[in-house]
């Protein structure tokens, strides 16, 4: 088994033809290590989204290879690709993705029973413990903070133990107060637990929590940091690529 949880390699992702053809990422290769938190940053239209859309293979690339946890998303079949993403992949979107109707516990517990499975005795406990809400298994997003909703969807994510998890603009709805809340515990899921994360996110703030930052510009890799950043570091260097883009 490699140290690399997700590997793209020369992605190219087209959408449209002729003078409607829009070319969202132009020969990505990039390779995400285990137990990291990597960032991922660019001005509107760069492609970020586009990557972590083909990186999870919620999309599927024009050209290109994409690797998870060894498994080659080429030449799976859509249910495969399902399966894939259910057992192996966690994600968390900005907009929490919770059902209304169901309490934190059956949130968390939703992907499991759509896939015929119940989860281990004690799993969905765990997983809520995990983020901080042992006392909120019972209640239902309504009655719910936007912070303890998000972390709902992080326990959703987190309990099938998956190989990465991408995040979406995970702190975009939230206050500055909740938004360190949950960087905080993307931060500790990889310092202690060894997750892999991969983060799309506009904040400089929340960039500088990870491992390392890829910035993208028209669809390429512009720069490709590691180490520690410092907010204004990484919001200098998105501004200059804004202005290179327009």
């Amino acid at each position: 088994m490699t140290t690399q949880t997700v590997v793209l390699e020369d992605i190219r992702a087209t959408y449209g033809t002729g003078e409607r053809r829009l070319v969202a990422l132009d020969g990505v290769s990039v390779a995400f290590e285990r137990g990291t938190f990597s960032a991922v940053m660019g001005p509107s239209g760069s492609g970020k989204s586009t990557l972590l859309h083909c990186a999870a293979g919620l999309d599927r690339p024009s050209s290109g290879s994409v690797t998870i946890d060894d498994v080659s998303l080429g030449g799976l079949t859509e249910d495969q690709l399902t399966r894939l993403r259910r057992d192996r992949i966690g994600f968390v979107f900005q907009s929490f993705n919770l059902v209304s109707s169901l309490t934190a516990e059956q949130n968390v517990a939703l992907p499991a029973r759509l896939a015929g499975r119940r989860p281990a005795p004690g799993a969905v406990a765990a997983a809520l413990a995990e983020v901080g809400l042992a006392d909120r298994l019972r209640h239902r997003p309504s009655e719910l903070s936007g912070g303890e909703q998000q972390r709902v969807a992080m326990a959703r994510a987190l309990i099938s133990r998956p190989a990465v998890v991408f995040a979406d603009e995970p702190t975009g709805a939230l206050d500055s107060v909740t938004s360190r809340h949950i960087l905080d515990l993307l931060r500790r899921l990889v310092d202690e637990h060894h997750q892999t994360v991969v983060m799309v996110t506009h904040d400089p703030v929340a960039a500088a929590r990870a491992d390392r930052v890829v910035f993208l510009s028209d669809g390429r890799i512009a720069d490709d940091v590691r180490g520690p950043l410092a907010p204004e570091q990484i919001a200098a260097r998105t501004a200059h690529l804004v202005e290179k883009s327009c």
